[in-house]
């Protein structure tokens, strides 16, 4: 395992209601063209140099366009002593599939 865990847009709705922080790790070019809702932008590039900004208490769920550069960021953060991070299966992709809005 990976030290971290997968959620589907479904899920990511219910832990975003719960307080869980929702980090998309694109492009600014990516980004530009629409975000997941509340969503925090801090570029996959930038994370570990950012990494002391978020919350080791919080579950933090990860996003990219796929879900391919998310994992790399989950297990990333899970290697720095973050527990409670997920992935976005199928990344915005996934979501805006499901029917979820982008903003």
């Amino acid at each position: 395992m990976f030290g971290f865990k997968e959620v589907d847009p479904a899920g990511l709705q219910q832990m975003a209601a719960d307080g869980a922080l929702v980090i998309d790790v694109r492009t600014d070019a990516e980004v530009a063209r629409g975000m997941i809702p509340g969503s925090q932008h801090i570029p996959l590039h930038l994370l570990p140099v950012r990494e002391s900004e978020l919350p080791k208490d919080k579950a933090l769920v990860i996003y990219c366009q796929s879900g391919g550069r998310s994992a790399q960021a989950c297990a990333f953060l899970a290697s720095k002593g973050f527990t409670d991070v997920y992935n976005l299966q199928g990344g915005i992709m996934g979501w805006v599939r499901s029917g979820q809005p982008v903003a």
